[in-house]
C-alpha cells in the first residue's frame, strides 16, 4: 500500500521537476536565487516518514544528477537528498511541537536548503570538483537559504495539499 502511494508521488516529482529546468532556472536573481524543486522536495520529506523521506530524498536526487546542468558526479545528488531527505523526515516526525507549527516548518526547510548545499560541496571537494572561491560559495548558499526562507510560505500550501492528497487514508462509513 505504501509502494502504491510513493509512485502516485512520482509524477507530482517529474512535474516540479521540469518545471524548474524550464522555467525557473531561466530567472537570474540575487545572491543565487532559489530552487523551487528542492524546496518542495524538503517540504515533503519533512511531511512524511522517514523512509518516505529517503525515498523521495532518493527521487529527487536521481533527478538532479541526470539534469543537464548538473556538473557533479551521478549520484552525489541522490547520496545528499537521501541522508538530508530522512534526517529531515525524522526531526520533524518525532517531535510533536515540530509538527503542529507551520513556521518551524519553513524555518526547517530554509536550514534544510542551507544544509543540503554545504552538504553537497563539501561532497564535491572531496570528490576534487572545482568549486569556485569560498566568498562565492557562501553568498549563493546564504542568499538560496533566504530565497528559501522567503518563497516557502508561499509553496508550503501546495505542498501540505498534495502531500494530504496522497498519503492521507480516508475511511468511508
Amino acid at each position: 500500500m505504501n509502494t502504491r502511494k510513493n509512485l502516485l508521488s512520482a509524477p507530482i516529482f517529474l512535474v516540479i521537476f521540469l518545471f524548474q529546468e524550464t522555467l525557473m532556472n531561466q530567472l537570474h536573481l540575487p545572491f543565487g536565487g532559489f530552487s523551487v524543486f528542492l524546496i518542495f522536495t524538503l517540504s515533503w520529506c519533512a511531511l512524511s516518514t522517514p523512509e518516505t523521506g529517503a525515498l523521495a530524498g532518493f527521487a529527487a536526487g536521481f533527478l538532479l544528477d541526470i539534469a543537464p546542468h548538473s556538473q557533479g558526479p551521478v549520484g552525489q545528488w541522490t547520496l545528499v537528498l537521501i541522508i538530508v531527505g530522512y534526517a529531515i523526515a525524522y526531526l520533524r516526525y518525532g517531535d510533536d511541537s515540530l509538527r503542529g507549527n507551520p513556521l518551524s516548518l519553513v524555518v526547517m526547510v530554509a536550514i534544510g536548503v542551507i544544509a543540503t548545499l554545504l552538504f553537497y560541496v563539501a561532497l564535491g571537494a572531496l570528490l576534487g570538483m572545482d568549486l569556485g572561491s569560498g566568498f562565492q560559495l557562501m553568498k549563493t548558499i546564504i542568499g538560496n537559504g533566504v530565497w528559501s526562507l522567503a518563497v516557502t510560505p508561499f509553496l508550503l500550501p501546495i505542498v501540505s495539499r498534495l502531500h494530504a492528497n496522497i498519503f492521507e487514508t480516508r475511511e468511508f462509513k
